[in-house]
């Protein structure tokens, strides 16, 4: 996957300026970037995600930094400001579950770190850097569930199975990389659930 990162990360790049290019305000990306995850979801639970919301909006003053929103997530000041503690600030929102969570932390990462087109995106004291100490977490779904399906079915894999394996072997900034499994494991399978095919699908690719 190191190999070849260009490829998603082109397309991530590409995504990632559909959903900030119309906006202009620090406050109107970020309400862009999380209605963008939060709608990841094949069934996002809108009854719960309102009150989020309209809890968002209502709070601009919390939201003019990296640090005042993760504080704004946890209801208190933080040790620790980085994209754990984001992760950790999005789980306790009702509506969002792990990998919501999981891929709005590496979506800020992106949107920051410099290696996808944008720089201080939202944000001027966002991490550009992963710590070595803090736990990245894949957000892990469907996808990738099935993929590592097929590499040991007599496990039943899920969100924290696959991120507890990973975390114990690989470093904070190489889960990141890992997060490319999910381009490559989509355009490869075909059909739903566990016992999907893994063949090229191009209809996916080109689509």
């Amino acid at each position: 996957m190191k190999e070849n990162r260009a490829y998603n990360k082109k397309v991530q790049s590409n995504s990632y300026n559909l959903f900030l290019a119309p906006f202009d305000s620090l406050e109107d990306k970020l309400y862009s970037a999380l209605h963008h995850v939060a709608n990841t979801q094949s069934q996002p639970k809108i009854d719960l995600l309102a009150p989020f919301f309209q809890k968002v909006y209502s709070n601009k003053l919390q939201l003019h930094s990296f640090k005042a929103f993760i504080d704004f997530l946890t209801d208190k000041e933080n040790g620790a400001y980085n994209y754990e503690s984001l992760y950790y600030g999005m789980l306790r929102q009702k509506g969002w579950g792990n990998k919501t969570s999981a891929l709005f932390a590496k979506t800020i990462y992106h949107l920051h770190n410099g290696k996808y087109g944008f720089q201080n995106s939202i944000w001027d004291d966002a991490p550009k850097i992963i710590d070595k100490e803090e736990k990245i977490f894949l957000p892990v779904d469907a996808v990738i569930e099935a993929i590592f399906h097929r590499i040991d079915p007599t496990i039943k894999w899920n969100f924290h199975k696959i991120n507890k394996l990973l975390q114990h072997n690989y470093s904070s900034e190489e889960m990141e990389v890992w997060d490319d499994l999910w381009f490559w494991g989509f355009i490869n399978q075909r059909g739903s659930g566990l016992t999907r095919e893994f063949v090229w699908n191009e209809s996916k690719y080109w689509a």
